[in-house]
């Protein structure tokens, strides 16, 4: 809850751990020079921001709070991009310098995340010197990775570091999705051998969805992170650049071992496929043999049942017997011709 005093203690008053405050805030922290956080009760004026020593300040927000956008506008928090970006809710992942800030936005999982297609949300993300601004509609994983590293003391130097630190936190938890996925996938591939396929064919299709949507939404950040770094804010320091250098490596590699994966299961699936295809058409062949075999029996049952004068064998005292004895014979005519195409059939597979 925000604090009931009218003049708040600066830089001291402790949010709380979710949520969020009055003015739509979740948690604001300043680091000092060193990259100690101080945790802030409320949204900085520009002017404290303007004297403030050196460091930065990170807020962020959840744009689902009313007030949210009216009090980041108030504090001269947002640009027009980045407030464009929000209200119409884009989601293209992107990572671009405007000027000398850089605008993000980027695509993570929600905090429930249930491997469901759309257990997605966005993250808007604003880097400038002496302020990160992060807002979010919904809970997201990695940002509140973040903010749980940042209260347990972990130490940012800048800007520049936060976004790194985050887009790490975003790689990780693709990266345990990733190797979530592949427990199952070999699981249901033990199943596969066995024989057991048909009672998995929705799950991997389900699994195979999850995997698509994420690398069609994640899958820009890598280059995006290349066009940035080929053209950095002036304030980025080299450190910086490798920082985010080396994010963009190991993002990349975790989106190719999660491409791997998509192919893994479309080759199971195309497995799933053939054994099913096999199994439709034994039981295809099986009817049909079935029905080529009871053919001489519904042929002669069906002329003989016919309610017309002229019957053959009618009176004839073992009638029944020799008509049985035809039947039998154009049976096993029929089963000897089945047992031909059979043979030839494997003979010339």
């Amino acid at each position: 809850m925000p604090n009931e005093n009218p003049n708040p203690a600066p830089a001291t008053a402790q949010l709380p751990s979710y949520g969020a405050s009055e003015q739509g805030l979740i948690c604001a922290y300043r680091f000092d020079a060193g990259g100690q956080a101080s945790a802030l009760g409320q949204v900085p004026s520009p002017q404290v921001l303007a004297e403030a020593p050196p460091g930065f300040v990170w807020l962020h927000v959840n744009l689902s709070h009313a007030g949210a956008l009216q009090t980041l506008r108030q504090a001269g928090m947002l640009d027009d991009e980045l407030l464009a970006a929000m209200q119409q809710g884009s989601r293209a992942t992107r990572i671009e310098r405007q000027g000398e800030t850089l605008f993000a936005v980027v695509n993570d999982v929600t905090f429930d995340f249930s491997f469901d297609p759309d257990d997605i949300a966005t993250l808007w993300v604003h880097v400038r010197p002496g302020c990160v601004l992060s807002a979010r509609r919904q809970p997201l994983r990695s940002v509140d990775r973040l903010r749980m590293a940042v209260k347990r003391g972990e130490g940012l130097r800048s800007p520049i570091a936060l976004l790194d630190h985050l887009l790490q936190d975003q790689a990780d938890e693709l990266q345990a999705i990733v190797r979530r996925t592949a427990d199952r996938i070999d699981d249901i591939e033990d199943e596969l051998l066995r024989g057991r396929h048909a009672r998995h064919a929705g799950e991997v299709a389900h699994l195979r969805r999850v995997l698509v949507r994420l690398q069609r939404l994640l899958a820009p950040e890598p280059s995006a992170l290349a066009r940035t770094l080929a053209h950095p804010p002036a304030w980025a320091t080299d450190e910086d650049r490798a920082q985010l250098q080396r994010a963009s490596e190991e993002f990349a590699l975790v989106l190719r071992d999660a491409a791997a994966l998509q192919e893994r299961i479309k080759l199971m699936q195309d497995e799933t496929a053939a054994r099913q295809a096999e199994e439709n058409n034994r039981s295809l062949f099986t009817l049909t043999v079935v029905t080529v075999l009871a053919l001489p029996i519904n042929l002669v049952s069906g002329l003989l049942g016919m309610n017309v004068g002229g019957i053959p064998l009618a009176d004839h005292g073992q009638g029944f017997w020799i008509m049985l004895a035809l039947i039998a014979a154009l049976t096993g005519l029929a089963t000897v011709l089945v047992r031909r195409q059979v043979r030839g059939a494997r003979d010339g597979g």
